[in-house]
């Protein structure tokens, strides 16, 4: 299982929100480059990165700093926010990105999705209201259930799926592992868990299901209610 420790953009900052809401930001790093170089030094592999304002306004909005940060770390990266089109995954490409999470387009295009998967390395994102998918920044709450979302990119190509519990997402209360659980049982996908992750408990409990590919640890990280060098070493020994 991989943690993969969160950095969201917001105004070229690193921010955290409570469920999705932009007037909920809380700015933990003015330099987002800084914050990533300190998650490597911690010993992760991956970083998971979110351009917020390119998630409202369908477009790249804090490219700056993500160039920033893919010249300053070694981090494998996954990037997500806004991409709706071939012409923004190209260019998340050649700035040197390792993988693209597809969100709102995933919902409403999949057969998209399934094209870009089939020529770049691809993550969708199901993020999810009381089981049924959120689009638009999680804006809206479409009337499809997030597993059968799932199980639409089941054979894709896709390389994972990033599944979110809004409801839980930046409130410390817990990760949804049921609901991580039958994502990646509807799939067939690795499934990464996103959302409401407090403690080293909640990395216990997503390893214990054996079927659970990853988890973004965001919130917890910022707050201190998690020690990521303890959950790194814990998903080491489980190997």
């Amino acid at each position: 299982m991989e943690i993969l420790p969160a950095i969201d953009l917001k105004d070229g900052k690193c921010v955290r929100l409570t469920k999705g809401l932009m007037e909920s930001a809380k700015i933990y790093s003015d330099e987002p480059w800084e914050v990533a170089k300190r998650f490597e030094e911690m010993g992760a592999k991956w970083l998971h990165l979110v351009d917020l304002n390119g998630a409202f306004a369908g477009e790249p909005k804090n490219l700056k700093q993500i160039e920033k940060i893919r010249a300053n770390t070694d981090l494998k990266i996954e990037l997500g926010g806004g991409i709706r089109d071939k012409e923004t995954i190209k260019r998340y490409m050649d700035l040197g990105i390792n993988r693209l999470i597809l969100g709102s387009i995933a919902a409403k295009n999949p057969d998209f999705v399934k094209e870009m998967a089939a020529k770049y390395p691809i993550a969708v994102g199901i993020d999810a209201i009381d089981g049924y998918v959120a689009v638009e920044g999680w804006a809206k709450t479409s009337s499809m259930k997030a597993t059968d979302l799932a199980k639409e990119f089941a054979k894709s190509g896709v390389e994972a799926i990033i599944c979110t519990d809004v409801g839980k997402d930046g409130t410390l209360s817990g990760v949804n592992v049921e609901f991580t659980v039958a994502i990646a049982n509807a799939s067939g996908i690795d499934t990464i868990a996103s959302g409401g992750v407090r403690d080293i408990q909640d990395i216990k409990k997503l390893l214990d299901t054996k079927v659970v590919a990853g988890v973004i640890v965001g919130k917890a990280f910022y707050e201190g209610t998690i020690d990521l060098k303890e959950a790194f070493e814990l998903v080491k020994a489980s190997e």
